[in-house]
């Protein structure tokens, strides 16, 4: 099916090298190897690095995830598995969740591609699986790349975050010398 093609944004380049996890859920181990050259790909594409760890399904890589981010010291995430509609609703619930969990720790201020295939069926997870075609995986980890640069270039500026006052000077209100206290 033809349709509207997309725009892909320039990569970004690195002054300083960069260190992604990749974590992947092997559950359709096919599905997830091509995910996992395209991400690799990606990454050394800009001369970065990666480490890669498997954890059993698609609502484990967000704990995962959390995890390395505690205890390690880590650039960016990529997120990769495949989740393919079966007869319940099992479906729904894992593409929610991880999915939402990912957000969450992205709105936490991780940069995180997410490249969990959610897919009716095992011909959709294929397309967007393989390098030469879709590379969700290859897609995923260039968005995480994009975020590092975000957070590298912000994250050298000053500005504070929060409440600030009008000048670093802490003004206490005066009485004025005429008057008593109420």
């Amino acid at each position: 099916m033809a349709g509207i093609s997309h725009y892909v944004l320039e990569r970004p380049r690195f002054e300083k090298p960069v260190k992604l996890l990749v974590v992947v859920s092997p559950y359709y181990k096919e599905i997830a190897d091509d995910l996992v050259a395209g991400a690799k790909a990606e990454i050394e594409a800009v001369g970065g690095s990666w480490e890669l760890i498997e954890v059993p399904g698609a609502l484990e890589i967000p704990t995962a995830i959390g995890i390395a981010d505690r205890q390690a010291n880590f650039d960016g995430y990529v997120a990769l598995g495949c989740v393919i509609r079966g007869e319940t609703t099992h479906y729904e619930t894992v593409c929610n969740d991880s999915s939402r969990a990912i957000q969450l720790l992205g709105l936490q201020g991780l940069c995180i591609g997410n490249g969990i295939l959610t897919v009716e069926n095992e011909a959709q997870a294929i397309v967007r699986a393989a390098t030469d075609q879709q590379n969700k995986g290859g897609g995923a980890a260039a968005a995480a790349l994009h975020l590092i640069a975000l957070s590298r270039k912000w994250g050298a500026q000053t500005k504070g975050i929060g409440f600030r006052p009008q000048s670093e000077e802490i003004r206490i209100a005066e009485q004025s010398s005429g008057s008593k206290p109420a």
